[in-house]
């Protein structure tokens, strides 16, 4: 009896290579810095004990700092085009996820964190001998602060790269 063939497969992808030019772009190096401060911000947070807001404020810093790098890595080994629907809107899915996501979600952590450190404020007193999160909450802020404005960088760059109707990142 005569055999069917098997149906094609899935067309070869070609190797995984860096794409050097992202990661030169102010695009590739702000992400850099959104990830190393974004993690500053939610390792000093959760290193520290914390309670209330600042669970939001944790969850916030994580979830955003996990968007980025999966929009890093994408964008560093040149595969977005993998994302169904977002692949082909990727310079929109940049500016979207700064403006949106990165800017109002780091501003609101950052508010809370430093709410926080204002509250400890009594406690960074000379002779307080109780533990005092002060500092930790005042560090989170500031690292906080300094990623939402990185990410209102990056998300200022990607809406000029759109109004000159230009479609990637680079």
């Amino acid at each position: 009896p005569p055999t069917v063939p098997p149906p094609p497969g899935p067309p070869a992808r070609g190797s995984l290579s860096l794409h050097r030019a992202y990661l030169r772009s102010p695009l590739g190096l702000l992400r850099l810095g959104q990830l190393a401060l974004g993690a500053a911000f939610w390792v000093t947070v959760a290193a520290h004990k914390y309670e209330g807001a600042a669970h939001f404020a944790l969850f916030a810093a994580v979830l955003i700092w996990l968007l980025t790098l999966a929009l890093f890595g994408l964008s560093l080994l040149g595969r977005w085009e993998l994302v169904p629907w977002l692949g082909s809107r990727w310079l929109l899915t940049n500016l979207v996820h700064d403006l949106a996501l990165g800017v109002g979600l780091c501003a609101a952590a950052t508010g809370i964190m430093g709410h926080k450190a204002k509250q400890r404020s009594f406690c960074n007193l000379p002779g307080y001998s109780q533990h005092c999160l002060y500092s930790a909450y005042l560090s989170a802020s500031i690292c906080g602060g300094i990623t939402a404005c990185l990410y209102l960088f990056s998300g200022l760059y990607c809406l000029s790269r759109r109004c000159q109707d230009q479609r990637d990142i680079i």
